[in-house]
């Protein structure tokens, strides 16, 4: 009788959700392009792009506190060698990513975000239980769960099978669903066990027949993938019946929510700031786009209450009746992120193609690359302190492909390194320009010797 009546309820809040919840978007471990992955900055970035809920990793640390981290080895996102179960959460938490936030655990973020009731998450068990018969995660997370009330916030996803069993019992009205790379790992004896099946966009596009099979059974379907943010696998998928994605692009992914519901026009109220060289004009209506005789100014400070999307553009209205574009507004870079580079000069890496964006969405690509062998002026700035983007008279390119010219002296370098370690671009030149004699690539011992050169 337990076993049936944890079947109905499955099948109850499956046909809630699948009735309620619309196209859903997830932001994988955040919003990771902008800021480090699953920190609270890169979550909070996922919710203001529009994500419907964020996705975070759970492990267990050596004294059993529920640590929020992909690796098991924490080295990729705080350079230092750390197994997450076998070491305290005292010593994991004196770990820091490059914005200085320190390795968190669940109660943490549930203690952050527990008076904000629109966030949501997605929590994965990361968990071989072939390996570790031990179900001490899931009872872990179903007590914390239960602790701050995040019931009705939360979704559990994960590659194990026994994993979401133990979380059914614990917790039988859960939104459960199962990560699959194959079509072999769904069957009938986890289907009645979960809500739903997050499977990579590669299944989907290969078995399209799997999103109405789901369906039929009542089951939701996910998709993952990189989710590069090719606009071929985007509109394929919007243009299917599938649940939601869980991807790298949050911002992208609500566009293309924003375009499945015909929605133009939603709420942002943020504060912005305009970094360009000189004044630009705004504009009444977005639809028409006649530029007024109203300026808004290098440095000034900009309330944006409401993004339109028309012609796949984004506008940002910053005033009744005033509209400006939104590659000219900054609502995730600071001064002091930019202001080592503001006033230096770019040129493409030696024997590197960079490619030019008509605005800084990677959906924005044109045909045309960086000239070689030039300097150019850095006229604006985009993105975020992680993924900068930069403008130039020619277009917008990636802050991460090309070089920065100027630091020459002890004073650039010296406000340089008093940036936070999110905001260093390594892509330095550090020899003089001469057309005649091309700038060679140095290497990265040779960069720190020329670097320490300079400023000692």
């Amino acid at each position: 009788m337990k076993i049936k009546s944890q079947v109905f309820w499955a099948i109850f809040f499956s046909l809630v959700f699948f009735t309620t919840s619309g196209f859903t978007v997830v932001g994988h471990r955040g919003d990771p392009i902008k800021y480090p992955e699953e920190t609270i900055q890169a979550d909070n970035s996922a919710f203001n792009s529009g994500a419907d809920y964020v996705e975070l990793d759970l492990q267990l640390s050596k004294d059993g506190v529920l640590v929020i981290s992909h690796d098991d080895d924490l080295y990729r996102v705080t350079h230092t060698h750390a197994i997450v179960s076998q070491n305290d959460f005292k010593t994991l938490k004196q770990l820091r990513y490059d914005n200085g936030e320190h390795v968190m655990s669940l109660n943490e973020l549930f203690k952050y975000y527990k008076n904000r009731p629109n966030t949501k998450f997605v929590l994965e068990t990361k968990i071989d239980h072939s390996i570790n018969p031990s179900y001490e995660l899931e009872d872990k997370i179903a007590q914390v769960v239960k602790e701050y009330h995040m019931q009705n916030r939360i979704m559990i996803h994960s590659f194990s099978a026994a994993s979401l069993f133990r979380l059914r019992e614990l917790m039988p009205h859960a939104y459960l669903i199962l990560i699959v790379g194959s079509l072999r790992r769904i069957n009938f004896s986890i289907l009645p066990q979960v809500n739903a099946v997050n499977a990579s966009s590669d299944i989907v596009q290969e078995h399209p027949f799997l999103i109405h099979w789901l369906h039929k059974l009542h089951k939701q379907l996910y998709v993952w993938a990189k989710m590069d943010e090719s606009p071929a696998l985007w509109h394929w998928l919007i243009n299917r019946n599938v649940d939601g994605v869980v991807t790298n692009f949050p911002a992208t992914g609500f566009k293309y929510k924003l375009a499945k519901s015909g929605t133009k026009k939603y709420a942002i109220n943020r504060s912005g700031i305009y970094f360009g060289k000189t004044k630009t004009a705004t504009m009444m209506n977005p639809y028409v786009r006649i530029k007024e005789k109203k300026y808004v100014y290098p440095g000034q400070k900009l309330n944006v209450t409401y993004g339109v999307r028309v012609d796949d553009r984004l506008y940002y209205q910053i005033a009744e009746k005033t509209f400006i574009s939104a590659e000219f507004v900054n609502l995730d870079l600071r001064q002091q992120d930019i202001a080592p580079y503001q006033n230096k000069k770019i040129m493409a890496k030696p024997n590197t193609k960079v490619t030019l964006y008509s605005y800084p969405d990677n959906q924005a690509q044109t045909n045309k690359v960086l000239p070689a062998d030039k300097l150019f002026k850095i006229q604006n700035f985009n993105g975020s302190p992680k993924n900068m983007w930069l403008y130039t008279k020619l277009g917008w390119v990636k802050a991460n492909q090309i070089l920065f010219y100027g630091f020459f002296s002890k004073q650039a370098f010296a406000d340089y390194k008093k940036l936070p370690r999110v905001s260093h671009y390594t892509n330095l030149a550090l020899l003089t320009y001469n057309p005649n004699n091309p700038i060679k690539e140095l290497t990265f011992s040779e960069k720190q010797k020329a670097v320490n050169h300079i400023i000692y």
